[in-house]
């Protein structure tokens, strides 16, 4: 597959991770308008008394977003935004990169981030835990494979758990995930 054909399949990946009520309403507004420009569709989180921040959380398909795509964004979706009129009331719409220690949405976000530490939280018990902290692996057969610290004799072992099992899970801020993302930008 050339680089093309892989960066058009990472931009039609669908998120395992999406919003509910109100901010689903609004991911569904943004998605197309975020498309139509080429990036892609991180998360939408809608916070404060009376909705006054709607986050849109974008990327390009390699990642990385700059300040003035964020501007590009923000003038392509208010005009829909404001027809469609979601929210009631006044809210501060705010367009973001994912930051360096960012959510993992996607499948693929856990192929390309393998190497360095995540946080993932399930929507049900695994083996009595809902929470793993450990190194990525990649995924394989639709599981995260995630070397974790399962304590005592068991020690550390790569695990596989259900993507779509998946609550949330993000990118640990360490040293290395900071020279890495400073390297993807320059």
């Amino acid at each position: 597959m050339d680089e093309q054909t892989t960066t058009a399949a990472a931009s039609a990946e669908a998120r395992f991770i999406g919003e509910t009520g109100l901010a689903a309403q609004v991911a569904a507004l943004a998605e197309p308008v975020l498309a139509d420009l080429g990036f892609r569709l991180v998360r939408v989180v809608i916070s404060g008394r009376d909705g006054a921040t709607l986050q849109i959380m974008a990327e390009r398909p390699d990642g990385m977003l700059s300040v003035e795509e964020c501007a590009i964004i923000s003038r392509q979706l208010s005009p829909v935004l404001d027809a469609h009129d979601p929210i009631e009331g006044h809210y501060n719409l705010e367009v973001s990169s994912p930051g360096i220690d960012r959510p993992l949405v996607r499948p693929s976000d856990f192929e390309v981030w393998a190497g360095y530490e995540a946080k993932l939280e399930m929507r049900e018990p695994i083996a009595g835990r809902k929470r793993f902290r450990g190194m990525l692996e990649g995924i394989e057969a639709d599981e995260v494979r995630i070397e974790v610290d399962l304590g005592g004799e068991l020690g550390t072992q790569v695990i596989g758990l259900p993507v779509m099992k998946i609550a949330d899970a993000r990118l640990v801020l360490t040293d290395d995930l900071i020279r890495e993302a400073l390297r993807r930008a320059k």
